[in-house]
């Protein structure tokens, strides 16, 4: 398939598939998945990311029993609004995940988006190993929520 901008993403996607959303970083892959309607973004689980060839079976094997329609990876813009070294990796990810998967791929601007759920989660005075079982996941469904939210906003959504 192709990367797509964001509200683009829906436009030939089944009704009722789901989208997953992810959030990479160097060690895990936070993920999460959105409801049928793409509506509600929920954390999923976090990965320990191995070679790329596991990851992608691991997240192909999801994205089957789940019947995912297409993807939301966050992408780390820097502060400025310029890309480093992060973008790329992502961006080399999703290309390289395309040609294992046949389905859309979409970033949305994760700036923060770590900061904001560790926030929450003190403000929740969740215990810190617990903020580090699940920061990569919420962070994940952060992302995705934002995704879906700027989606519905733009009328793509069916």
């Amino acid at each position: 398939m192709a990367i797509r901008k964001l509200a683009e993403l829906t436009d030939g996607l089944k009704p009722g598939c789901r989208l997953l959303g992810l959030d990479l970083g160097e060690k895990t892959i936070g993920i999460a998945m959105s409801d049928s309607t793409w509506m509600i973004a929920t954390p999923m689980t976090t990965l320990k990311r191995g070679k790329f060839t596991k990851d992608a079976g691991i997240l192909a094997e999801l994205v089957e029993e789940h019947e995912v329609g297409g993807l939301v990876i966050g992408l780390p813009i820097n502060m400025d609004g310029s890309e480093g070294p992060k973008c790329q990796s992502a961006r080399q990810f999703a290309e390289n995940l395309m040609g294992r998967m046949d389905m859309d791929i979409a970033f949305w601007d994760e700036r923060l988006s770590t900061v904001a759920v560790t926030r929450t989660m003190i403000e929740a005075d969740l215990s810190r190993a617990k903020q580090k079982e699940a920061v990569d996941k919420m962070a994940a469904a952060y992302i995705l929520q934002g995704a879906l939210d700027f989606m519905r906003n733009q009328n793509t959504n069916p």
